[in-house]
């Protein structure tokens, strides 16, 4: 049955110039040309992780935004900040760094 099925479509497409034609070129464009379905498959992954990212540095961005006002409002947190990030000291103070074998 399948077997007779099979042979009566490639004795169809063997016969039917057209319809040979219209098979080669939605071949052609399904899988060879540059706008098929496989880039667009990557196309969309691609969109989707940029989102993602997006998404990610918008989130990071409101924290720093928040950051940056406390530093601007609040004296006491601006030198927390430039003590620990940046190793400031007062006068006639020392800083000793202890670090671990693994950092």
């Amino acid at each position: 049955m399948i077997k007779e099925y099979i042979i009566k479509i490639f004795s169809t497409i063997k016969f039917n110039r057209y319809l040979l034609i219209v098979l080669i070129f939605t071949v052609w464009i399904g899988f060879f040309d540059s706008k098929s379905f496989l880039n667009l498959f990557k196309v969309r992954s691609e969109i989707t992780n940029l989102e993602r990212l997006k998404e990610e540095y918008t989130k990071k961005i409101k924290e720093d935004k928040q950051k940056i006002k406390e530093l601007k409002t609040n004296k006491k947190n601006l030198e927390k900040f430039a003590r620990e990030q940046y190793l400031m000291k007062r006068k006639n103070e020392d800083i000793y760094i202890i670090t671990t074998k693994g950092e």
